[in-house]
């Protein structure tokens, strides 16, 4: 029988452009915020300079999320969770 995974779980694992949904939540807002600078600056060095910046986070938010992947060595959540009362006998085989 198929044993399908809970959604929250897919949702926690989701993955754009490289980046957990937080960090790109956080480079759209940066992308979003060095439009408007673009669009109200009228010089090309400001233009120049916010592309590279945007480039520059992605790349860090890459390599930071890369890290944090290395760091996690176990979920935050139990794998079984339950309602019983817990009698403090141990019942698995060892």
């Amino acid at each position: 029988m198929k044993k399908y995974i809970p959604y929250k779980n897919i949702r926690k694992g989701a993955v754009i452009f490289g980046l957990s949904l937080p960090l790109f939540a956080l480079m759209m807002l940066s992308v979003i915020a060095s439009l408007l600078v673009a669009i109200f600056s009228f010089s090309l060095g400001v233009i120049i300079s916010v592309l590279l910046f945007n480039a520059s986070l992605y790349m860090g938010l890459n390599r930071i999320s890369r890290l944090l992947e290395f760091l996690q060595m176990s979920s935050g959540f139990p794998k079984i969770i339950t309602n019983k009362k817990d009698s403090g006998i141990n019942y698995e085989k060892d």
